[in-house]
């Protein structure tokens, strides 16, 4: 997360109110735009760059694509925006783990599944951050979680499992601690 860049999107009055609208419901591209009286295409504009930021978050939604904000960025106290300097705060592990998101991930969507394990793996990972902890799940919310992520979420699903990043009883899936 590079919280210059956060600072500089928050610096946008288009933004701000997208922000505003977000803290109240997650919504989508439509509603955002009749609401702040502007064209989808603005919207979208400026959402894919918070989106890019980390500010919020999409998945799907039957014909929709919700977007939510990232609750993580925003109950961050102010001094660790100020404070921070991320590139050089940033192990080599961390730089490598945001190329590989930036590289196989577009728009919140998984472009395709790595076939390098190191990197599968650290694709999983970030689709795991989408599932709760101590949440158990039937295997239809795990499939329709993933399947906000990439249409192939046997596959995922499977690898999750096999990477030990989810446990199973039956059709009942968990985080593994």
């Amino acid at each position: 997360m590079d919280h210059n860049k956060i600072l500089q999107l928050l610096g946008n009055e288009t933004r701000m109110n997208l922000l505003y609208l977000l803290l109240k419901e997650d919504s989508y591209v439509e509603k955002l735009a009749c609401e702040l009286s502007l064209t989808p295409a603005t919207i979208c504009y400026h959402l894919k760059k918070m989106e890019n930021a980390g500010m919020v978050r999409c998945s799907r939604s039957q014909f929709y694509i919700i977007y939510s904000i990232n609750r993580e960025v925003f109950d961050l106290p102010l001094k660790e925006f100020i404070q921070k300097s991320p590139k050089a705060d940033q192990t080599e592990e961390e730089k490598y783990h945001n190329q590989v998101v930036s590289n196989f991930f577009r728009y919140g969507k998984l472009t395709r599944i790595p076939s390098q394990r190191k990197k599968r793996e650290v694709v999983l990972r970030e689709i795991l951050k989408s599932f709760e902890p101590d949440r158990r799940y039937s295997e239809q919310q795990v499939n329709d979680l993933i399947h906000g992520f990439h249409e192939d979420h046997c596959t995922i699903r499977r690898e999750m499992v096999m990477f030990g990043m989810l446990s199973r009883d039956h059709d009942v899936y968990w985080v593994t601690p």
